[in-house]
């Protein structure tokens, strides 16, 4: 396996989008969101953890007025395949009534969490809308149908690291998104 010395990014495969790529993503879908919520009131609700590099950095590139609310849930528990079970970790919901949200994600999968999340935002809080935007999309088939508004990149089949994305609460800080050498991936039991 490796000694423990091992640099994060030694244990990627490959490195899929280094910094200036994601930067450059990131703005391109900011100036569209600005068109497109211009005259809005907007609340960007992100999903955390993964989400948190993804709202910092996409935030700072929206050039209107907005709120920031978040919420966590968990679908991985820990390995590389989703459970199939989202579990909501909060009992309080973003205060949205009336206003249009746009719900933010690392990474769009099985589509079932961002399904769970923006059908309870409809159904519970009265939202004017409820739009979605994610990093990275992977070009799979959806246990749920579903499909982002905004999407940064569309990815293969891959379990990825880096940019908030993790394996076992690990790699977050990486500034790229790579693919995990399978030698680093703990086998599920």
């Amino acid at each position: 396996m490796g000694g423990e010395s091992s640099s994060m990014e030694e244990r990627l495969e490959r490195i899929l989008f280094d910094q200036a790529r994601i930067r450059e993503c990131i703005a391109a879908m900011g100036a569209r969101i600005t068109a497109d919520y211009a005259g809005s009131e907007l609340t960007i609700v992100a999903v955390l953890q993964g989400g948190i590099l993804f709202l910092a950095d996409l935030v700072r590139e929206i050039r209107l007025p907005l709120r920031l609310d978040s919420i966590s849930v968990a679908s991985y528990h820990g390995g590389t395949v989703s459970s199939g079970t989202i579990t909501f970790q909060q009992t309080r919901l973003p205060d949205v009534e009336g206003r249009d949200v746009l719900v933010l994600d690392d990474i769009l999968d099985s589509g079932r969490t961002l399904s769970a999340i923006t059908a309870r935002l409809r159904e519970e809080c009265s939202p004017k809308s409820v739009r979605s935007a994610v990093l990275l999309s992977k070009q799979v088939e959806r246990a749920v149908p579903i499909e982002a508004d905004y999407e940064g990149f569309g990815i293969g089949d891959e379990f990825v690291v880096g940019y908030g994305l993790d394996y076992r609460g690990e790699y977050r800080n990486l500034p790229v998104i790579g693919v995990l050498k399978e030698e680093w991936i703990r086998i599920e039991s």
